[in-house]
């Protein structure tokens, strides 16, 4: 630690649009968390300019659309999300002149559907009871219908290769020659899991890489296949699904980008972990480290500590924290954090006499 004034330098380079600066987030290390001995860094994605990791995926389905001749200038484009995907592709709608149409479903938050019709989106809802396969039918329905672009996050290979071509190379630079015996992630569509894992075999063996799905909804744990249709779409909710707290992750189905590191073996431990303790763990990084991830984050974080728990010493722990919590005042997360002032902050006011409210 140093007490000299801090200086910065600029970047060095002029962006042409907000989309150029997707991408290159920071590993940051933990340092009042976690058991001595032990090193945890967190891969912080909320540094994209949309505030999540998605904003990788919404880019690359977009421009890879347009490098195939896919997408037509003007054209709708239509997806199903829980929130950081469309958010990130209104961004990239945005500027780059597409309009855009979400599907969501009504239990997520609502600062999620509030933030992508902010950036232009229009947002339909589907019934909350008909789950995560309610809005991928809807937005499959919508695009038949009206000759619209699907971005398929779910199937689409755009996901997991620029996870390939950026996460994972960050993270190769980021540790060249430093150790890195663990990476930990969770899953929402696997693009993650899979663009990294194929890197981190092949060129950094020696890292285990730790999955992670909520404890009251092990869809990979189950070992029961998912039903899919000859093109990979998804046939039904899978059996082992129930409703969890935890955003963003585990759909109620394993998507096809998942099953290339699932049959790939590119995960060396699957994890589950309770939506409570991943609230907990996120509270824990806002106030022991100041760093604000939501409930999929602190999720991902409390499984990098229990790993932290039995690693060897001298270990390094690299976990995904996918995005920002500001996006989650309206669940669990924000649910102990009064709007009004405590006992002790009433006090605090009245111990000097002016400027207190009635």
């Amino acid at each position: 630690m140093t007490n000299a004034i801090r200086t910065t330098k600029g970047r060095g380079r002029l962006y042409a649009s907000v989309l150029e600066t997707v991408g290159d987030t920071p590993a940051i290390r933990i340092n009042n968390l976690g058991p001595e001995g032990v090193t945890i860094y967190v891969k912080a994605e909320f540094f994209n300019p949309a505030g999540s990791v998605k904003d990788r995926l919404a880019l690359n389905i977009i421009e890879a659309a347009e490098r195939e001749g896919r997408l037509s200038p003007g054209q709708t484009v239509v997806e199903a999300t829980s929130g950081n995907t469309g958010i990130g592709l209104a961004m990239v709608c945005a500027q780059k002149g597409y309009p855009l149409v979400i599907t969501m479903a009504d239990s997520f938050s609502i600062e999620r559907r509030r933030l992508m019709r902010l950036l232009g989106a229009k947002v339909v809802l589907t019934p909350r009871a008909q789950k995560g396969l309610g809005m991928y039918r809807k937005a499959q329905e919508l695009a038949e219908a009206n000759g619209w672009f699907l971005a398929s996050q779910f199937e689409t290979t755009a996901n997991a290769d620029i996870h390939e071509s950026t996460t994972a190379r960050e993270i190769l630079a980021d540790f060249d020659g430093q150790r890195l015996d663990y990476f930990v992630t969770g899953y929402g569509t696997g693009g993650t899991v899979s663009g990294v894992g194929r890197v981190l075999r092949a060129e950094r063996p020696e890292t285990k890489i730790i999955l992670t799905e909520p404890a009251n909804a092990q869809l990979v744990g189950s070992g029961v296949a998912q039903e899919r249709a000859v093109d990979g779409t998804v046939g039904a909710t899978h059996p082992a699904f129930e409703p969890h707290p935890i955003q963003g992750w585990t759909p109620d189905f394993i998507p096809l980008v998942l099953q290339e590191a699932l049959d790939r073996a590119f995960y060396d431990q699957l994890i589950p972990i309770a939506g409570a303790e991943g609230v907990k763990a996120a509270q824990d990084l806002a106030r022991r480290e100041g760093i604000l991830t939501g409930i999929s984050g602190g999720s991902t974080f409390a499984v990098a500590l229990k790993m932290a728990e039995s690693a060897a010493p001298g270990s390094v722990i690299l976990c995904m924290l996918p995005d920002t919590g500001e996006r989650y005042m309206t669940t669990p997360l924000f649910q102990s954090i009064a709007e009004d002032m405590d006992e002790e902050e009433l006090a605090l006011s009245r111990s000097t006499p002016g400027y207190q409210l009635p």
